[in-house]
């Protein structure tokens, strides 16, 4: 219904952002990450998610499609609510979550308020799992190019972590094309790689 909203930032408060649009405000819950990007007068654009259920209607939003793209993911699965996916999202960034599913890091996910060792590890095996079928392909679509395997080597774990975040096998390859694989961390190939994709 609402892909994203364009306009001033009216007020800041934790972990909600009130975006106003023509003199409309829109209170949209959101992560640390975003907050930290956004200030009160300054004109910023979220990318949102309309969460309706039968008593309420509750807008989120998000700097970036990927924390978007990740916080609906995370929703998706079974007793993760939006406060949950809210609070990991705001303890780790989009390509830190795409690393800790693919390298099965427990730890990264418990680090955030309200997310147990049961949650962290449904968390990693449903996702996990929809690569694997290839739900999350590496052709970033339903039935294409499935990983079947958990990577073992940088390369690999960072296309598998780039492909749940919805990436297709080309864009990834022409990403990752003049990284330094071998001396650069995960995480920050995962970022570079992100980083050259937005542009």
């Amino acid at each position: 219904m609402l892909y994203y909203l364009k306009g001033t930032v009216g007020h800041l408060a934790p972990n909600l952002a009130v975006m106003d649009c023509g003199g409309v405000g829109f209170a949209c819950s959101t992560t640390s990450h975003t907050l930290s990007r956004l200030q009160v007068g300054e004109e910023a654009k979220l990318y949102t998610h309309l969460n309706v259920r039968e008593d309420a209607m509750e807008l989120y939003g998000f700097a970036s499609e990927n924390e978007r793209s990740c916080f609906q993911m995370l929703i998706s699965i079974s007793g993760v609510g939006p406060k949950a996916a809210l609070s990991v999202l705001s303890a780790t960034t989009p390509e830190g979550l795409a690393a800790a599913i693919i390298t099965g890091d427990e730890k990264t996910l418990t680090a955030a308020p309200g997310i147990g060792k049961k949650i962290a590890q449904r968390i990693i095996l449903e996702l996990k799992d929809k690569l694997a079928k290839g739900q999350l392909s590496a052709e970033g679509e339903q039935g294409g190019m499935a990983v079947t395997v958990i990577p073992q080597d940088k390369t690999s774990e960072a296309s598998a972590a780039l492909a749940v975040l919805g990436y297709s096998a080309g864009e990834i390859a022409s990403a990752l094309k003049g990284l330094d694989l071998d001396a650069l961390p995960l995480e920050e190939i995962i970022r570079q790689a992100l980083r050259r994709m937005v542009k």
